[in-house]
C-alpha cells in the first residue's frame, strides 16, 4: 500500500465470542476483540474468561456442575460495537454458527439498524470452536492485506464452506444437559458405549 492507499484505508476491528476459543489475552495479543459468552453454573451467572476462567469452567464441568450456556444479549453487543466505532471505522463480526446458538441472528438483525448498518458486517460462522477461530485469524489476515470490511465479510462467506469441524464425543452427557438429546438417548447411548460423531 501507498501512503496516501494507508491514510484512507478504513480503521477495521474484528469481533468474535469466547466460544472460538480464544481468550482475553489471546485475542489482545491478535488485535482482536472477544464477546465473553455468558453461562450459569448452579444459578449463578458467570462471563467465560472474565469471571471465571475457561480451566476453571472445564473444573466444574467435569464434577457435575449444573452448567446452562446461553447467548450474548443484544445490550452486551451493542455495547462492545458502540466501544469500537468511536476508534474504528467499520466491524467485522464473526459468532458461533447460527445453528447452534441464535446470537448470531441478533448480530445480523442488529447490524441492519442505524447506527451500524454499512458500518458492522456480520459473518455467520457455519461453525463452532477451531471452526470459528480459523475464520477468525483470517479475517485479521486480510484486514492486515488491507481489504475493507464488507471484502473480509464475504471472501470469509466463501471460505467458511470449506472448513468443517468433526468431533468424536466420549459421552453423551454433555448434550443431554443442554438438551440435544433426550435423557433416554442418553441412557441407551450410555449402555451401548456409543461414541457419536458430530460434524
Amino acid at each position: 500500500m501507498t501512503e496516501s492507499e494507508t491514510d484512507m484505508a478504513k480503521k477495521i476491528a474484528v469481533v468474535t465470542d469466547s466460544n472460538s476459543g480464544i481468550t482475553q489475552k489471546q485475542a489482545a495479543d491478535l488485535g482482536l476483540h472477544v464477546l465473553p459468552m455468558p453461562f450459569m453454573i448452579d444459578n449463578e451467572t458467570y462471563f467465560e474468561d472474565i469471571t471465571l476462567t475457561q480451566e476453571a469452567f472445564y473444573e466444574r464441568l467435569a464434577s457435575g456442575a449444573d452448567v446452562i450456556t446461553s447467548q450474548p444479549s443484544p445490550d452486551s453487543v451493542m455495547k462492545i460495537w458502540d466501544e469500537l466505532l468511536k476508534e474504528y471505522d467499520e466491524i467485522v463480526h464473526i459468532p458461533m454458527s447460527s445453528g447452534l446458538s441464535g446470537s448470531c441472528a441478533a448480530a445480523l438483525a442488529l447490524a441492519q439498524e442505524p447506527p451500524y448498518e454499512g458500518k458492522v458486517f456480520v459473518v455467520d460462522s457455519a461453525n463452532a470452536t477451531i471452526g470459528e477461530r480459523i475464520l477468525v485469524e483470517r479475517a485479521v489476515q486480510l484486514m492486515d492485506q488491507g481489504l475493507e470490511a464488507s471484502a473480509i465479510a464475504a471472501q470469509l462467506e466463501e471460505e467458511k464452506q470449506d472448513i468443517r469441524l468433526v468431533a468424536l464425543l466420549d459421552t453423551l452427557e454433555y448434550l443431554k444437559r443442554g438438551g440435544r438429546v433426550s435423557a433416554s438417548v442418553a441412557l441407551v447411548g450410555g449402555l451401548l458405549a456409543i461414541k457419536p460423531v458430530v460434524a
